[in-house]
């Protein structure tokens, strides 16, 4: 069941992503409109990311020595500091595991 929801999410934002980036296709979005997309994909992330950043494993209580958390703000502290995504995704996935392995 969860495969069947993941491949059909997939081939709905492929579907949507085609329709507008296909260069043939004689469908053009407005200005606006284009800039109120630009906000759909972080909504999504943040729906997405908050539960699991402060529920963590057990509750819906994070803490200061939750990792969640923790690499959270190192996630974002990178794409700060090297603006390079695989780099953030990398090596914030290393600092979380290292602090499920700490703490």
């Amino acid at each position: 069941m969860i495969l069947a929801t993941v491949l059909g999410m997939a081939a709905l934002v492929f579907c949507n992503r085609y329709l507008f980036l296909e260069p043939r296709l004689p469908l053009r979005l407005g200005r606006n409109l284009r800039t109120f997309l630009e906000f759909a994909v972080p909504g999504m992330l943040t729906a997405i990311c908050g539960p699991i950043l402060f529920s963590g494993e057990t509750s819906l209580a994070a803490t200061l020595v939750d990792p969640y958390p923790l690499a959270a703000l190192t996630a974002v502290g990178l794409m700060l500091w090297t603006r390079r995504v695989l780099t953030t995704v990398i090596l914030s996935m290393g600092v979380f595991y290292l602090l499920r392995w700490l703490l």
